[in-house]
């Protein structure tokens, strides 16, 4: 008899609707009785398996036994029906967002709207703790820069502390290009705007940040904005960040009359109702702001990295909804 026919033999499986007659196997010489069962007997609860050993309803060589008798091989061991537990299915595997660029040193990664960049004030998990749990053994994981909660799109992480220094000096000199899509309400007017608009941030009452245009305490913001496409009463535009502040593209938007679709903080309230009811098309439940574009050189390597990333499909549904209207 082979090792593996022995194995099977020795760990034979526990009918639930008959009686069950096992043959003890040399791996198995020597164990005690209550272990021998509690082994084949997986999800049974040990005080069941117990119970029958003293009621005599499990029988060594057709005699009552004790738990504590040790087996020999060839024994023959009566044991009642029992029904055992299914196994449990293996742990779900932690959910990773779609990956647009690897390497030793660097990802990129797509961040769904609605996720945190990272865990804290009140979220347990975010993208960060996302990507380490579905890498539990990627030593070094560390966000290069933020998005909204709101926003999705590409979100640049660090492999190693190399590429974490290179990209933060990267993006402190401007050398890299970020670009968004956002859709505003409004008829946008000029093909292409310069916005440069000082921005301060405050808390509210309630422990709410708020970012707002303010000339005489704010830092220096810079936007460029590109008209894209005119769909009515909405306006697509492309938005290059020149400085990175806090909320930059959202609160410039609104400043100039032109809030961002589905912006629960500066954006037009009623018309994003609207939007979510799905008057103007397809039901549009988000922000309508999305990182799609990153250049830079790569932060080890040099060589240059040209990111892409498509709209999700709310908000491209929402587009088509608009061409179609």
């Amino acid at each position: 008899m082979t090792d593996a026919a022995k194995a099977r033999r020795d760990a034979p499986l526990l009918a639930a609707d008959r009686v069950n007659y096992l043959t003890v196997g040399p791996e198995s010489a020597g164990q005690r009785l209550d272990n021998f069962l509690l082994r084949l007997a997986k999800g049974v609860p040990p005080s069941h398996v117990y119970r029958i050993v003293r009621s005599g309803e499990v029988r060594v060589n057709k005699a009552r036994a004790t738990v504590d008798r040790r087996l020999a091989a060839g024994d023959e061991i009566r044991v009642p029906p029992l029904r055992v537990a299914a196994p449990a299915p293996p742990p779900p595997r932690p959910l990773m967002p779609p990956v647009l660029f690897e390497d030793e040193h660097l990802l990129a990664v797509d961040k769904p709207a609605g996720l945190a960049a990272h865990g804290g004030s009140g979220v347990v998990h975010g993208l960060i703790e996302m990507v380490r749990a579905a890498r539990p053994n990627q030593p070094f994981l560390e966000l290069a820069h933020r998005l909204d909660r709101e926003t999705s799109g590409i979100l640049l992480l660090a492999k190693t502390r190399r590429a974490l220094v290179a990209l933060h000096e990267a993006l402190r000199e401007g050398r890299v290009d970020k670009r968004y899509l956002a859709l505003v309400a409004g008829d946008w007017v000029n093909d292409r705007q310069h916005v440069r608009l000082p921005l301060a941030k405050r808390v509210a009452h309630g422990g709410e940040r708020r970012v707002s245009v303010d000339h005489e305490e704010g830092a220096a913001a810079h936007t460029v904005f590109n008209l894209r496409h005119r769909y009515g009463r909405f306006s697509l535009l492309e938005a290059e960040l020149k400085t990175g502040r806090t909320h930059q593209i959202r609160v410039h938007l609104a400043h100039l009359g032109y809030p961002i679709v589905g912006d629960e903080k500066y954006g037009d309230f009623e018309l994003n109702r609207r939007a979510a009811r799905g008057e103007f098309g397809a039901p549009l439940r988000r922000m309508f702001l999305h990182a799609w574009a990153v250049r830079l050189a790569h932060p080890v390597g040099g060589q240059p990295l040209a990111l892409e990333c498509g709209l999700d499909r709310d908000c491209s549904d929402f587009l088509a909804g608009l061409a179609r209207a």
